[in-house]
């Protein structure tokens, strides 16, 4: 197998990683905050901290290595329409998932400490989750639209 082939599948694998995740994450988290228990939404929203940390942000490290060595090796100049689009929905998605890890952070330990002490959750518990699934549509939506143009590269 030649360097190129092993790139390729190291980025379809992370690119796997980081929107199977991502969406594995959302689906837990937003059936989670509509329980009304509070200590499922503890355990859930510690746990996608969590696989945030372990397996998203280092497929968000690979992605980029590789797809800019791929085009690289292929001879896609990064300005070809369907590429400079994929970077720029690809950053869009960086963008809203950066204020998602804070918000997932400050959901996490709120409610580890409303279950701790048997506590409600507090306004502000509503809002991030509110803020956070807000966030959470355009960047699936723009990493569902990378990979049309991935696969497909079609003349714009």
């Amino acid at each position: 197998m030649n360097t190129y082939l092993i790139l390729k599948w190291i980025h379809i694998l992370s690119s796997v990683v980081l929107v199977g995740t991502g969406f594995g994450s959302a689906f837990y988290m937003f059936f989670a905050n509509r329980s009304g228990s509070v200590a499922a939404q503890a355990v859930v929203s510690r746990l996608v901290v969590r696989a945030d940390l372990w397996f998203t942000t280092p497929a968000v490290i690979v992605q980029p290595l590789t797809g800019f060595a791929l085009a690289h090796m292929a001879g896609w100049p990064l300005s070809t329409p369907w590429l400079a689009l994929s970077i720029g929905l690809y950053l869009l998605a960086g963008a809203c998932w950066l204020p998602v890890l804070w918000l997932q952070s400050r959901m996490a330990s709120t409610a580890a400490e409303a279950a701790r002490t048997g506590a409600a959750l507090p306004p502000s518990y509503a809002t991030h989750a509110r803020r956070w699934e807000a966030l959470g549509y355009p960047a699936f939506i723009a990493m569902i639209a990378v990979f049309y143009l991935m696969v497909n590269k079609p003349q714009l």
